[in-house]
């Protein structure tokens, strides 16, 4: 079980940062060979990286270049998809995922998703908390309870909404939707956090609260991110991946230490993109 984290607590930005480079070395997900088609068509092509138990990774590239579809096959909701087929291993603490035997409904338990616009469901904002418990089996009012509480203190949001927890969730602002659909996603006390940009619907000042979230959970959780915002990448990411498209399918260029990438990256094409020449 994650330690719950000190929302009560204020921290500076620079503290989140150094808090959030605080990962372990140790592969959590370990991606070989890893490609996606959809019908006759190759999105994804031959990607493999290790992502780092604890830390933040950033998967930055244009728009097309196949990064949600990596992001989504990581917890198998590509299976969702018609006609669309994954070649390759992904290992999850050393253990295929990619195989008719794995559980998958436990999987996505372990391996939490959150979407590019806040999608809360039409109901109560403790009702989208307390269902996706009741559907994993909690049975205990009082645990699911508990859970609801914690979840929402971590994302900042209890003290806001505490006296409304049956008012429509709807009502909330976008920025609090999307912490909500965080906190739906902590309720279940996951292991990995998978982002497709989380802060793109958002204003400025609520992409901040959200970011500065990200940056909290960095060492909790192992999170991997979908931004194409590259100041927001080189802001909270530990490790960071570049993706492009050639010939029309998507590929992995580069991948490292977030500072090492942005400072000195390997690949011309990286530096290109990342100085705003290509892309």
């Amino acid at each position: 079980m994650n330690t719950p984290l000190d929302s009560a607590t204020s921290y500076t930005v620079s503290e989140l940062r150094q808090q959030a480079a605080c990962c372990v070395p140790q592969a959590h997900l370990a991606i070989h060979n890893l490609s996606v088609r959809y019908g006759t068509k190759t999105v994804l092509n031959g990607v493999s990286l290790a992502i780092q138990r604890g830390c933040i990774t950033a998967l930055i590239g244009p728009s097309g270049c196949g990064k949600t579809s990596f992001l989504s096959s990581l917890n198998r909701l590509v299976d969702m998809v018609p006609g669309c087929a994954v070649s390759g291993s992904i290992l999850l603490d050393g253990e295929e995922i990619l195989t008719p035997k794995t559980d998958v409904l436990m999987l996505r338990r372990r391996i939490g998703m959150i979407f590019q616009r806040p999608n809360p469901f039409p109901l109560s904002i403790r009702r989208n908390l307390d269902m996706p418990l009741q559907e994993h089996g909690f049975k205990d009012k009082a645990d699911r309870e508990r859970r609801i509480e914690q979840a929402l203190r971590d994302v900042g949001l209890w003290q806001e909404v505490s006296d409304r927890l049956d008012a429509p969730a709807l009502g909330l602002s976008g920025g609090q939707q999307q912490r909500l659909c965080i906190a739906r996603a902590l309720v279940l006390e996951p292991e990995i956090l998978l982002m497709d940009e989380p802060c793109s619907a958002l204003d400025p000042i609520s992409s901040g609260v959200v970011e500065d979230l990200i940056l909290r959970l960095g060492g909790r959780y192992t999170v991997v991110i979908v931004t194409h915002n590259l100041a927001q990448a080189r802001r909270i990411a530990n490790y960071t991946a570049f993706f492009w498209t050639q010939n029309h399918v998507g590929q992995l260029i580069e991948f490292g230490a977030c500072e090492q990438l942005f400072e000195a990256p390997v690949d011309a094409l990286t530096a290109a993109y990342i100085n705003g020449i290509r892309g």
